[in-house]
C-alpha cells in the first residue's frame, strides 16, 4: 500500500484529536507529506475519525493537487497543507483542529501572545489569518502569510493550524498551543494577563532546542 506507514500514523493522530478533545465530529483534518516521493497522505472528508481505514487516507501529489492513490473525496483543506508542504521545507506534517479555546480566541481576529512560555513550541507568538471560507484556495494563502516566523496559526472565525518535521511535533504545537489559548481566557477573566517579552520567548526557544539533548550547566544558587 503507498505510504502505508504515513496513513497509520494520520489514522493515529486523528483518533487522538478527537479523544484529547481537539476537534468535534468530522472537524479538521491531519495529513504527512513524503518529501522524497513528493506525495502526502490527507485525511478523507466527512469520516469518522474513529472508523477511518488505512485505505480511506486520500494520496496527493503535493505538486499538482491530484490524487495519486484513494477512493475516497480528500479533506476539503488539502490545499492548505499543499502550500506549506511546497514551499516551506521546516515542515512535513500538519495538524488542523477546531479545538474550543483556539477556535474561540480566532473568533476574535486577534493573536495568541506569549501568556506562558510553553508557546514557545510554536514561536514568540500565534498570529491570526484573515478570514477565508473554509476549503478555498484563499484561506490556504492566508494561512500560509500569517503562520511565516512560526509553526501555528489561528484560523480567523474558525480553528487553528499546526506544523512540525512530523506529526508528533506538530500534535504537540496544537496541544500546546490550545492549552495557552485556555490560559489566556482564564487569566483575562482575573485581570490582564502579564505577557512574556520577545527576547525571553527568543531565550525559551533556544532553550527548547537543546531540551533533553544535553546536560544543563547549573549557576551558583
Amino acid at each position: 500500500m503507498l505510504l502505508e506507514k504515513e496513513r497509520l500514523e494520520v489514522i493515529e493522530y486523528g483518533k487522538r484529536m478527537i479523544t484529547e478533545g481537539l476537534t468535534k465530529g468530522t472537524g479538521g483534518n491531519i495529513s504527512v507529506f513524503n518529501r522524497e516521493k513528493g506525495l502526502m497522505a490527507v485525511t478523507p472528508s466527512g469520516i469518522d475519525y474513529m472508523k477511518i481505514k488505512p485505505e480511506d487516507i486520500v494520496i496527493l501529489d503535493v505538486q499538482t493537487g491530484k490524487i495519486v492513490d484513494g477512493n475516497r473525496v480528500p479533506s476539503s483543506e488539502s490545499d492548505m497543507h499543499r502550500i506549506f508542504y511546497k514551499y516551506r521545507d521546516d515542515i512535513d506534517a500538519m495538524v488542523h483542529t477546531h479545538s474550543k479555546f483556539a477556535s474561540g480566541l480566532s473568533c476574535t481576529g486577534k493573536k495568541l501572545p506569549a501568556v506562558h512560555y510553553l508557546l514557545a513550541v510554536a514561536g514568540i507568538d500565534v498570529p491570526c489569518a484573515e478570514y477565508a471560507t473554509y476549503g478555498t484556495v484563499k484561506l490556504a494563502k492566508n494561512a500560509f502569510e500569517a503562520m511565516k516566523g512560526t509553526k501555528a496559526v489561528l484560523l480567523s472565525n474558525h480553528g487553528m493550524i499546526t506544523g512540525g518535521k512530523n506529526l508528533a511535533e506538530a500534535y504537540n504545537i496544537a496541544e500546546n498551543v490550545e492549552f495557552c489559548c485556555e490560559l489566556y481566557f482564564i487569566a483575562k477573566t482575573v485581570g490582564e494577563p502579564n505577557i512574556l517579552s520577545d527576547e525571553e520567548m527568543k531565550n525559551v526557544i533556544g532553550r527548547f532546542e537543546d531540551y533533553g539533548k544535553r546536560i544543563e550547566e547549573h549557576e551558583e544558587i
